[in-house]
């Protein structure tokens, strides 16, 4: 028998005061949605079909690239109207799983315990224990067993001290789920078709059905405001940095991390506070980051260090680089080993050969800097003319002197030296000195100018 999962993800998020559909409200920089898709996809079912209704048009862009099933919930009547907008595509004969888009903590092995409970039972849902259940809707067991699931808004004094709640989540055949949903009304305080009532009708049918206790109450953790997206956020920054330690990385404050993708680390890897990793990061052996930084999809070889408040972008750092503090390194740069890159620092577009130094109040961009090159403070390739970018090539062993302006395209041969202050505009020869500079005067006549009264 295959299985088949539906994702509710129609809601509109009122509380998250934002324009943005809620399911697409991001968990360490992904949507929430994509969690649950993901955790979905490990279970390997027939089909995953997604119920869509506020901002369809964008969940549904969001996820292009994914094989789903996409179902309209145009007018939002309750999770049973919910799931009864994909049932009709659904073999009867199927299970079918159903979870919700805004619960990116929980994990597909509490998941697959669900669907292993259908082996004994016709109905399985998934429930915990909570030290504050507030707003979720209460199992209510008979001699051990589940009766009924009663909702927060619907619950009596008596109901509310049960500290049991509902994660919504629940597994199912699609024939018996079809059968007790088309039984269920409205009769509430919201006037919405609960799916939780099919518990109710499933017992009285003498239908088997157990609630499966999620021993991590945080896994079925729903977010419906800005609140919750912070703790979530939280949660599963704490689950990443732990697992970081466990690899063997050093973080200096565990709780100042925050990994916003997916970040690779080898041996003896140092990361110091209120740095931020966003995207796809590899850092080797022996990586040091300094506080501050943000690393975003780039490579950081063994044995380089990044020091305070650098920023890092689809780049490739080299071994035994030295960064900062106060770089900013920006999409398409490639330092090879031994490169140093100051204070202050900007690069773009560019690559620079083993043993470089670039240590002061520089912009590199669109440049080809070879081996053993040292610029001075205060270097900047003028690559701009206003339409277009030309490149500026510096050979091998080239000393550039301080507040040098290179207006390219240009190329500066091996072994070359450029005098402090010049504007080079031309290219120029090999191991030779070369400098633009106005004659220096002095205009004796000259006053400072003084603020009239």
């Amino acid at each position: 028998m295959g299985l088949e999962v539906i994702i509710l993800a129609a809601g509109a998020g009122i509380r998250m005061h934002s324009d943005l559909p809620k399911v697409l409200h991001k968990v360490s920089g992904k949507p929430m949605l994509e969690y649950v898709i993901n955790a979905a996809k490990q279970l390997s079912p027939n089909n995953i079909h997604v119920v869509v209704g506020h901002g369809a048009d964008l969940v549904q862009a969001t996820f292009a690239d994914e094989k789903i099933n996409w179902c309209l919930q145009s007018e939002q009547l309750g999770t049973a109207h919910a799931v009864q907008q994909a049932l009709p595509s659904i073999d009867d004969k199927q299970n079918v799983l159903i979870l919700y888009g805004d619960v990116p903590l929980l994990r597909a092995e509490t998941l697959q315990m669900l669907i292993d409970g259908l082996s004994k039972h016709q109905l399985s849902i998934l429930s915990a224990k909570l030290s504050n259940p507030t707003g979720y809707g209460r199992i209510v067991r008979k001699d051990g067993r589940p009766q009924c699931i009663v909702e927060q808004k619907d619950a009596d004094d008596e109901i509310l001290k049960i500290n049991e709640a509902n994660s919504g989540m629940l597994a199912s055949n699609a024939a018996k789920l079809k059968h007790w949903l088309s039984q269920i009304d409205n009769q509430n305080t919201q006037k919405e078709f609960y799916l939780t009532d099919c518990v109710e009708r499933a017992v009285n049918e003498n239908a088997s059905v157990e609630a499966i206790i999620c021993n991590n109450e945080e896994e079925i953790l729903g977010v419906n405001n800005k609140q919750h997206l912070a703790y979530v956020e939280r949660v599963l920054q704490s689950q990443i940095a732990n697992e970081l330690m466990l690899n063997g990385v050093t973080l200096i404050d565990p709780t100042r991390i925050d990994v916003r993708g997916k970040l690779s680390t080898g041996k003896d890897v140092e990361i110091d506070v209120n740095t931020v990793f966003i995207g796809d990061n590899d850092l080797g052996d022996g990586v040091y980051i300094g506080a501050n930084a943000v690393i975003i999809n780039s490579k950081i070889k063994a044995g380089t260090k990044i020091h305070a408040n650098c920023h890092i972008e689809n780049s490739i750092i080299g071994e035994r680089c030295e960064l900062g503090p106060f770089a900013r390194i920006r999409p398409e740069t490639v330092l090879a080993e031994q490169v140093k890159v100051g204070n202050f620092v900007e690069m773009k577009k560019s690559e620079v050969q083993s043993g470089s130094k670039i240590n002061h109040l520089s912009y590199i961009g669109d440049s080809e800097i070879g081996k053993g090159v040292n610029i001075g403070a205060g270097t900047i390739t003028c690559n701009y003319d206003g339409a277009n970018k030309y490149r500026t090539t510096i050979g091998n062993n080239v000393f550039v002197g301080s507040d040098t302006q290179f207006v390219a395209p240009v190329t500066i041969g091996d072994g070359a030296t450029i005098g402090a202050g010049s504007t080079i505009t031309k290219d120029t020869p090999k191991e030779k000195l070369t400098l633009s500079r106005s004659k220096q005067i002095t205009i004796d006549s000259w006053h400072r100018p003084k603020k009239n009264n």
